[in-house]
């Protein structure tokens, strides 16, 4: 047996740095991972996917060319493997960048194998068995496949098989309207394939108000996405070439047929085989890591950062669970993850960039809200860009002006979102927002014009 200071098993985008973190404070780290460095987010996450999301953009820009005054001869032809091969060299650039800092950080050791709990903070990885002070739990989650009959007979693709394919499907359904299943979809409707999203809830995006997940289905259904609302997959079977997808849709049935059928139906912790049971780290119902506000699991001094703990399950939230669990082990900080004040993005084509309480939550919570909403197609300079489709909501707690939440549906949602971040961070009204001035003509003047209208009474807003 051999002895450390550390074990990070999982080398994503929580257990890089907090490796690094630790093995330059001094301590003798191991890193283990069974797959590739970077995890999730860089291998078959966020850096792909917008990459290819990217160039997507620009396919779907080149088409209305001729809106823009510019001329373009001949049809546009899309070339998906140029642009995975570009995808790829990019993750692969990235990765490289990654082993390269760790080889030169001192204290720290790269393994690759799969490492299994045999005992307290005990871990193997293959014929080789350590002993840490501390265990910390990286190891992400999957893609869940739901229980559709017949799935076992067909090829089915899921958003890391879908990544690799060379040769654009002609067409394509996916089951699931959560995040993943909205930027697929667009995405591959723009390099040229007919799309179909199957989604179960009443809604896409069911984690957002109803006004704006319709405006984003509105934006999907005019680019030719055709989407099936309060749909259940429950059979597929082979269909030629491709495939037929059984719907029950409310009291009808329906048969979806597709070159090529895509799975987004959620995600499941990578915890199996980790051997949780011989050092009695605890799960919930659906599998993933049961921990405290520290990130300390119901095992001593045994951490589990990232998707492998249950949501929010961003990149942005696991690299800040490494600063929590580095900065209260070696500083003896007390932080939490408690009112953490996490945004996320959906990168479609308008980006909806999201924080805090969405109005439908906040009512939930007892809180009374005042609402303001402007639509994008009212901002100058979204209709100078020719990208006018969206929505900018602002949600207020009524007795003091404190923003609560905010969706911007908007172009560049994603970066626009980060003036109404440090807002509810700083604890900021919208009064104090409102009346910053903004630079004209920009986008983010729909925030600014959104925050005007938070004056309504609760029961008017909408």
């Amino acid at each position: 047996m051999e002895h450390v200071d550390a074990i990070v098993i999982g080398a994503g985008m929580a257990g890089i740095p907090l490796a690094i973190r630790l093995g330059r404070k001094g301590l003798h780290t191991l890193l283990v991972e069974k797959d590739t460095l970077g995890g999730t987010c860089l291998n078959r996450g966020c850096i792909p996917t917008k990459t290819l999301i990217a160039s997507a953009k620009v396919a779907h820009q080149v088409r209305r060319a001729l809106e823009y005054g510019v001329v373009i001869e001949g049809p546009v032809r899309f070339d998906l493997a140029r642009a995975v091969a570009r995808k790829d060299a990019l993750v692969r650039a990235i990765r490289e960048g990654a082993a390269r800092n760790l080889e030169r950080t001192p204290n720290v050791e790269l393994i690759q194998g799969e490492a299994r709990f045999v005992e307290e903070r005990t871990v193997a990885v293959g014929d080789r068995v350590y002993r840490a002070e501390w265990v910390f739990i990286n190891t992400g989650a999957r893609g869940r496949i739901p229980p559709i009959e017949g799935l076992e007979t067909v090829d089915w693709l899921d958003s890391t098989t879908a990544l690799d394919l060379t040769e654009l499907p002609a067409s394509l359904v996916i089951v699931g309207g959560g995040y993943i299943g909205c930027e697929f979809a667009q995405m591959f409707r723009r390099f040229g394939s007919e799309v179909t999203i199957v989604q179960r809830a009443p809604q896409l995006l069911p984690q957002e108000d109803p006004d704006v997940a319709a405006a984003l289905q509105a934006v999907l259904e005019a680019e030719g996405i055709r989407v099936l609302l309060e749909a259940e997959a429950v059979r597929v079977r082979r269909d030629g070439s491709g495939i037929a997808l059984t719907v029950q849709q409310r009291d009808a049935v329906r048969e979806v047929r597709a070159a090529r059928l895509m799975l987004a139906a959620g995600r499941v912790p990578n915890t199996d085989g980790l051997g949780l049971e011989a050092t009695g780290v605890a799960r919930d119902e659906r599998g993933f890591i049961r921990v405290n506000p520290h990130l300390e699991t119901t095992a001593p001094k045994v951490f589990a950062l990232g998707d492998v703990r249950g949501g929010p399950m961003f990149t942005h939230t696991a690299r800040d669970d490494a600063r929590i669990v580095y900065q209260n082990l070696t500083k003896g900080a007390a932080l939490s993850i408690e009112g953490r004040v996490v945004p996320y993005a959906v990168f479609t084509d308008p980006q909806l960039g999201r924080v805090g309480l969405t109005e439908t939550a906040a009512r939930q919570a007892g809180y009374p809200v005042e609402v303001g909403t402007y639509a994008m197609n009212k901002v100058a300079k979204a209709r100078a860009l020719g990208e006018p489709e969206g929505l900018i909501k602002i949600v207020a707690d009524a007795r003091n002006g404190r923003i609560l939440g905010a969706s911007v549906l908007a172009a560049e949602g994603a970066e626009l979102v980060h003036e109404l971040v440090v807002a509810i961070q700083a604890g900021a009204t919208h009064q104090d927002l409102r009346d910053a001035i903004h630079i004209h003509p920009t986008l983010a003047e729909g925030i600014s014009s959104a925050l005007g209208g938070v004056h309504r009474a609760a029961s008017d807003a909408g």
